[in-house]
C-alpha cells in the first residue's frame, strides 16, 4: 500500500503544484522520486509529529494542499489536539495519512499498533475517514481527497498487502464497492482485511452460502443509501476490520442500525480486535489467528449462525 501511495502522490503532483509532503521522520527512500523531482516541496519535520500537523495547518491556509505521513499511531494518537483544533476546527483541505494501520507492525510490539485510531479521530467534526483495502484503493483514495474541501484521514496498510481490484476502482467518498453479489449474508469489509473479506466470500460460496461483498472504504461518513437497501434484505450483516471492535466500523454499523430502527430482525457479527492489549509480540498472521480474524475462524462463526438460525 505504501509503494501504492508514494508512486501515486507522485503522479498527482505532477497535477497539482499546490500539494506539499510532509514526513516526520519516515519515508526518505520512499519518497527518493518525490525529493528529486520537487526538492522544494518535501519536508522532513523529524520527530515532531504534532508540530508537523500544525504546519500543515499553515501549509493550508496559505493556499497549499498538505499530505502529512508517518506509521499510524504517531501521527493519530500524538496529535489528537493538533488534529482536531487546527485541521478539523477550521475545516482545512489537508490530509493525514497513517501507515502500518491495524496490525501491520505487529511483530513490534503494542507501540506500534494501531487499533483504536479510528474510534478516537471519527468523533472529530468536519473531518472524513478514509480505510483502503489494496493498492488500487489507496491511489483512489488519494485522488478523491485532493478534491475534498476539508480535513481527511487516509489509513493505510504496510506492504505486501494482495490486489483485490485489478483496476482502480470507481471510488467515491462515502460510497461502498460492491465487489459481489449473494443472497444469505452481506459482508461489510474496510481497510486492510479486505483480501482476507473475499477469502471468506469464495469459503462460503464451497459451502452453498452466497456472499454480498462491500468494500466499505469510508467510516466517516458512511453509506446510508447502500445500507438502508442492505438492512432491508439481509437478516445476518458482518463487519470486518483491522480495528478494535470499539468505535471502529461494527460499532459504526450498529450505530447507525439504531439510528434508523433497524436492529429488531437483524443479526450483525462483527469481527475485530478485542479490547486488550497482546500479551506478546508476535507477527501478524499470528495476531490473526488470535484474534479470530483467519479466513477460516470467520467462515466457521457465520456458518454456525447461519445454522443455529435454520434449526430455530
Amino acid at each position: 500500500m505504501r509503494n501504492a501511495f508514494a508512486d501515486e502522490l507522485l503522479k498527482v503532483s505532477r497535477e497539482n503544484e499546490n500539494i506539499i509532503m510532509l514526513s516526520a521522520d519516515i519515508g526518505n527512500r520512499l519518497f527518493d522520486n518525490f525529493k528529486q523531482e520537487f526538492p522544494d516541496r518535501f519536508y522532513n519535520c523529524g520527530v515532531a509529529e504534532a508540530n508537523t500537523i500544525g504546519v500543515a495547518a499553515g501549509l493550508s491556509l496559505s493556499g497549499f494542499h498538505p499530505i502529512a505521513y508517518t506509521i499510524t499511531p504517531f501521527i493519530t494518537f500524538r496529535c489528537t489536539e493538533q488534529i482536531k483544533i487546527d485541521l478539523c476546527y477550521h475545516n482545512l483541505p489537508s490530509i493525514v495519512v497513517g501507515v502500518g494501520a491495524g496490525l501491520s507492525y505487529s511483530s513490534l510490539g503494542s507501540t506500534h499498533h494501531s487499533c483504536e485510531d479510528v474510534g478516537v479521530l471519527k468523533n472529530f467534526p468536519n473531518l472524513t475517514i478514509i480505510c483502503p483495502g489494496d493498492a488500487n484503493e489507496v491511489r483512489a483514495s488519494l485522488r478523491a481527497a485532493l478534491k475534498h474541501n476539508g480535513p481527511v484521514y487516509i489509513r493505510l496498510g504496510k506492504k505486501g498487502e494482495p490486489i483485490v481490484h485489478q483496476t482502480i476502482p470507481d471510488f467515491s467518498i462515502g460510497k461502498g464497492i460492491v465487489l459481489r453479489e449473494g443472497e444469505d449474508v452481506c459482508i461489510l469489509s474496510t481497510g486492510t482485511i479486505l483480501p482476507t473479506s473475499v477469502e471468506v466470500a469464495k469459503k462460503l460460496e464451497e459451502q452453498n452460502i452466497t456472499s454480498k461483498l462491500v468494500s466499505l472504504h469510508t467510516i466517516k461518513p458512511l453509506d446510508g443509501e447502500l445500507l438502508a437497501q442492505i438492512v432491508k434484505k439481509f437478516k445476518l450483516i458482518v463487519t470486518l476490520e483491522e480495528h478494535s471492535l470499539i468505535g471502529g466500523l461494527g460499532s459504526s454499523i450498529a450505530e447507525w442500525m439504531m439510528d434508523h430502527d433497524s436492529t429488531s430482525q437483524i443479526k450483525l457479527l462483527r469481527f475485530g480486535t478485542p479490547d486488550e492489549f497482546p500479551k506478546t509480540v508476535m507477527s501478524k498472521e499470528k495476531a490473526h489467528d488470535c484474534f479470530g480474524l483467519t479466513p477460516e475462524a470467520i467462515t466457521k462463526r457465520i456458518r454456525s449462525w447461519l445454522e443455529d438460525k435454520h434449526e430455530n
